[in-house]
């Protein structure tokens, strides 16, 4: 069986280490690789999410997903994320309904998500988000 072959497995808070999420980050979002003392993922996780959702195929991390929340009700989903090696096999796709199913099974009434037009088919045809009207200030 070659890496290719092996099944993805997901895991809700699933292990990870910051140097592995940097790396998937900046291929992601196409942007640099930060350190853990620029961007420490286990800490803000830990301090702030609800959950993340990993997606490991043998030992490497091929995707990721975090869930934030307000504690209560609300819960987003932020930076969905899946290597170039391991795109076009809905591992996006079932990143999002695994949180969505843990969000609800949290107690949420709500899962939200922002994203760019170009995701549009994504997150609505895919995922089976609705389309809302929302809006966004630039702070920097």
């Amino acid at each position: 069986m070659t890496a290719g072959d092996e099944p993805v497995i997901f895991e809700w808070r699933g292990t990870f280490t910051n140097a592995e999420v940097n790396a998937l980050h900046a291929e992601a979002f196409e942007t640099r690789v930060f350190d853990e003392t620029e961007w420490n993922w286990c800490e803000l996780t830990e301090k702030h999410s609800l959950g993340w959702i990993t997606a490991r195929r043998g030992r490497e991390l091929v995707g990721f997903a975090n869930v934030l929340w307000d504690g209560l009700v609300h819960a987003w989903i932020q930076d969905v994320m899946v290597a170039a090696s391991s795109r076009r096999q809905r591992i996006g796709v079932r990143l999002v309904h695994a949180a969505r199913d843990e969000a609800a099974r949290a107690g949420c009434d709500f899962l939200h998500v922002d994203f760019e037009q170009g995701l549009a088919q994504f997150y609505i045809d895919e995922c089976g988000f609705k389309p809302v009207h929302g809006g966004l200030m630039r702070l920097r």
